[in-house]
């Protein structure tokens, strides 16, 4: 490619020397186009071969443009940067748990409905479209189409992952007789009330007032429903404690492994060698994940996760995100309790 006057920010230039050529159209932005991107051209090959038109497709893919917004935001998730009580304060605040609260009593023949087919509380449910989009307000900001292309082609380590997800996307979208490019969620390409990603949406959206369409974007009743099949398919199991406090010493032993996200695997009686019990009383054998949470005052507050604890982390692979859902959970169930 030769001299260009366009400003290319760092990931472009890093894919360009890579080889990747970025392809550049005449308003100086990266084009998706078909016609002139070798890659989307071979991703509209294979969606053709899937069902899908090309000249659908080509014209739906013209659409994307480049986000450098999306890829510096991958490099900042919360999850990744804040201690516990700066990421529980996000969440835990009165005015969610009483929307949360009035979300369960303004669809509660759906939530009764889920828990029934799916085993899935009503609070845990409200608890995770409370903190993914509060019940529905804040969907996201970003076009969907824009974030998939962009981390598809350009993200430097996980670009077969959402080229997978902008194929998903795009059937989707033409599935259900959506504009790509009028669909907004996360700077990840997360979608409607849940916020799943497409691939979920395919694997794991249900039609719950069978009106004849999964509808996740504007449907409550659809996003209920999924959620709940969503928890269902990862295993989830009816009844069980999600979390139980627990005491510990002034520091983490450096020794124990805390805060992980697959299946709970130490016995309790297994950490009373490094200081740690529940507040209640538990059965010795049972497996759990010992978390250890930072407090503001530097204090650390223990607890352990049972199973169920360990499915809301396939909702987000990330501790904070499955104390958050269950606190949140808690709390709502507490404020339905005492409207009585």
């Amino acid at each position: 490619m030769g001299r260009t006057r366009y400003t290319i920010s760092g990931v472009l230039l890093a894919a360009w020397m890579a080889g990747a050529s970025p392809v550049m159209g005449d308003d100086g932005t990266v084009s998706f186009a078909p016609e002139t991107n070798a890659d989307t051209r071979q991703l509209t090959q294979e969606l053709v071969a899937r069902g899908l038109p090309d000249a659908w497709l080509e014209q739906s893919l013209g659409l994307a443009r480049y986000r450098q917004e999306v890829l510096d935001a991958m490099d900042g998730a919360a999850e990744r940067r804040l201690a516990w009580h700066e990421y529980r304060d996000i969440f835990m605040s009165e005015e969610r748990i009483d929307a949360g609260a009035d979300f369960i009593a303004a669809h509660r023949d759906a939530f009764e409905r889920a828990q029934e087919t799916y085993g899935v509380p009503p609070e845990v449910i409200a608890a995770i479209i409370g903190v993914e989009t509060y019940y529905g307000r804040h969907k996201g900001q970003h076009k969907v189409l824009d974030s998939l292309a962009t981390l598809a082609f350009y993200h430097p380590s996980r670009g077969d992952f959402f080229r997978g997800e902008l194929a998903a996307f795009l059937e989707i979208a033409y599935q259900q007789q959506v504009e790509p490019d009028s669909v907004y969620g996360s700077y990840a390409g997360a979608m409607g009330y849940p916020q799943f990603i497409p691939t979920s949406y395919q694997a794991y959206a249900v039609d719950f007032d069978d009106d004849g369409r999964r509808d996740l974007w504007e449907n409550p009743v659809d996003a209920i429903g999924s959620v709940a099949n969503y928890f269902a398919e990862h295993g989830w199991r009816a009844g069980a404690p999600i979390y139980h406090e627990a005491q510990g010493p002034e520091r983490v032993p450096g020794e124990l492994d805390v805060n992980l996200t697959t299946p709970p695997a130490t016995r309790l009686d297994a950490l009373q060698a490094f200081g740690i019990e529940p507040v209640e009383t538990l059965d010795p054998a049972l497996e759990v994940t010992p978390l250890a949470l930072e407090l503001n005052d530097g204090r650390i507050r223990y607890g352990v996760g049972e199973f169920n604890f360990y499915v809301i982390t396939r909702y987000n692979h990330s501790h904070l995100y499955a104390m958050a859902v269950t606190e949140l959970a808690d709390a709502i169930a507490q404020k339905l309790e005492a409207q009585g």
